[in-house]
């Protein structure tokens, strides 16, 4: 048996003697001598038989030196130096029975077996020639290769296929897995046979099936990305156990977020979302992105949210907690850049004011269902520093909502950023839920799957209208103070009249009408005109609010026995559920308490 076309695969070594190919028959047969070494070359296209004869050099004039004396071999040349082997010489059944790959021979349309090597016939059994390979090798049927050859035999070239695993078995202590090249050939005539069943008798286009073991690399990828999946993991845990484990429901919106980490791979990114209630029925909402992937883009995004809670503690603007940010992300790494919004929103003023700090527009929904973007101001992202801060501010009434979101749920790689930030707003235009069914109409809208290579963060926040029953729940109540000292005795009775009216227990009648008493008080003695007066109240609780137009906050102190005044925001502080004080845009300042409601 001989395998005319794939012996020429073989690497050839150069000598100095040329090898004169012996001629091959037209029907693929060997000749059954070798031609001398002057005879005429072989018809053109025939591939010569493995054979070892060699021309001699011919001298300077042409003529060919004499033939070796008798009893030299010929394969030592004038100078007694002996003459390595030419490629010719080797047996192809030979190399092919030491390759440690598997090796398997097929020839014509039914892909009957011509030959199989030792390895093969270690791992699958020896197989019997001249069967068809459905037959003989029922192995490769199962390994879905018979396809495979009938392509290489129609289209004369060779097809691969990679990892293919081959189970364990009473032979096999393990899964094997193998790469599959299966290469066309042609094959030869082998001579005369008895049986036609047993060999090929006539040269035939084949498929020569070769199997190259792969199970180490396959065992350790599957190693590797076992070892991936416990990276990433871990790093879903640490960014999922940095993000709020709850949010914060305000009494006056209606608010949901989703977190999905993006893609399959080990590094996830810095995105981070918050909720923070500021008291007096203020909240604040974030939504922020660490740039960069990895453990260390999550540490400087849990160290940065961790700062926004406690600077909006401070009741800053929100163009101020991000001048604050900006010098910290800075100090916290320099490498590492981060955007972000912050915004407040008032229900006393049916607003929202925000700051950005380069990160994407806020998209508010109107009650008639018309989407528009949050317009400037917008600042260079958190850690570049040298740069002013300012606040805008949109309106947020009752009935509209808004989505706040990061980069990966608009950004693609073949599309601006614009086009998908109007595909989000032309989705969020018609999705009028509640806030998590929301967050998951958006996500189906633009696409995110497990597979988005991207993180993505969603806030959205709505601030409902409310009718029947819940109206009588929130209501609110004001009155501008002027004049000198006579204004204390109006805001008491003011204070004790509109309690009353909202049916409060007479307990808590009286702490309410204490504290705007004491708050006006306040006021009065070190504040500036103008002065107002605001009772608010919503499902879960009473809040006491007093402006003026002074920027000294008020600090809590403790009084001497001798002193007449120091004592009101100490009170105020004892009998309120919480206390606190900001300064306002127009340049005063806000004092208010809080007074839980008990449960109905």
């Amino acid at each position: 048996m001989i395998f005319t076309r794939w012996s020429a695969k073989l690497p050839q070594r150069r000598t100095g003697r040329t090898a004169r190919p012996a001629a091959t028959p037209s029907n693929g047969r060997q000749a059954p001598a070798a031609r001398p070494a002057a005879a005429e070359p072989p018809p053109g296209g025939a591939v010569p038989a493995a054979r070892a004869e060699t021309s001699g050099p011919t001298s300077p004039d042409g003529d060919v030196p004499p033939a070796a004396p008798e009893g030299t071999t010929g394969t030592e040349d004038t100078t007694g130096a002996p003459t390595p082997p030419t490629v010719d010489a080797l047996s192809v059944h030979d190399i092919l029975g030491t390759i440690p790959a598997l090796v398997a021979v097929v020839y014509g349309p039914e892909h009957r077996l011509a030959y199989v090597n030792a390895a093969y016939a270690t791992v699958f059994g020896p197989r019997p020639a001249g069967r068809t390979a459905r037959e003989a090798l029922p192995e490769l049927d199962e390994l879905g290769l018979l396809p495979l050859m009938d392509q290489v035999l129609r289209s004369g070239r060779p097809r691969t296929v990679k990892s293919r695993r081959i189970r364990a078995g009473a032979d096999r202590v393990r899964d094997t897995y193998y790469t599959f090249t299966c290469t066309p050939i042609e094959v030869a005539a082998s001579g005369p046979a008895p049986d036609p069943e047993v060999a090929c008798v006539a040269p035939h286009k084949g498929v020569l099936v070769f199997g190259a073991e792969v199970t180490d690399q396959i065992e350790s990828a599957e190693r590797l990305r076992a070892s991936e999946a416990r990276q990433r993991a871990a790093a879903v845990t640490l960014q999922r156990s940095l993000l709020p484990q709850e949010l914060e429901q305000p009494d006056d919106l209606r608010v949901a977020a989703t977190y999905r980490p993006g893609g399959t791979e080990a590094a996830v990114g810095g995105d981070w979302y918050d909720v923070i209630t500021l008291g007096g029925g203020r909240t604040a909402l974030v939504i922020g992105d660490v740039m960069g992937r990895g453990v260390r883009a999550a540490a400087v995004m849990g160290q940065l949210r961790t700062a926004v809670r406690a600077y909006a503690r401070l009741d800053l603007p929100p163009h101020e907690v991000l001048q604050l940010l900006d010098g910290l992300a800075a100090e916290i790494d320099a490498s590492q850049i981060a955007t972000c919004v912050y915004a407040v929103h008032d229900p006393n003023e049916g607003r929202l004011v925000y700051a950005s700090a380069g990160h994407l527009p806020i998209l508010v929904r109107d009650a008639d269902g018309t989407v528009h973007r949050a317009a400037e101001p917008t600042g260079p992202p958190l850690g570049t520093g040298g740069w002013l801060h300012t606040s805008g501010t949109v309106p947020l009434g009752p009935g509209a909502a808004a989505v706040l979101y990061t980069d990966g749920l608009v950004e693609r790689r073949d599309k601006d950023i614009d086009h998908g930030v109007e595909a989000l707003a032309a989705a969020f235009a018609g999705a009028d839920d509640a806030p998590a069914v929301v967050c998951d109409r958006l996500l189906r809208s633009m696409g995110i799957t497990d597979a988005h290579d991207d993180d993505v963060a969603i806030l959205v926040v709505q601030h409902p209208e409310r009718t029947g029953h819940d109206a009588e729940l929130f209501h609110n109540a004001v009155l501008e103070l002027h004049g000198g000292t006579e204004a204390a005795p109006r805001a008491r009775a003011f204070a004790s009249g509109v309690l009353a009216s909202w049916r409060f227990a007479p307990e808590l009648h009286d702490l309410g009408v204490l504290a705007a008493s004491e708050l006006v008080a306040n006021s009065l003695q070190h504040g500036t005109p103008p002065m107002r007066l605001r009772l608010r109240r919503t499902d879960r609780r009473l809040i006491v609010e007093v402006t003026d137009g002074d920027d000294h906050l008020p600090r809590r102190r403790t009084a001497e026995l001798a002193d007449e005044a120091g004592r009101g925001i100490s009170i105020v502080a004892t009998i309120a559920s919480h206390w606190g004080s900001r300064r306002t845009p127009d340049g005063g300042k806000a004092v208010w308490c809080e007074f839980a409601l008990p449960s109905p």
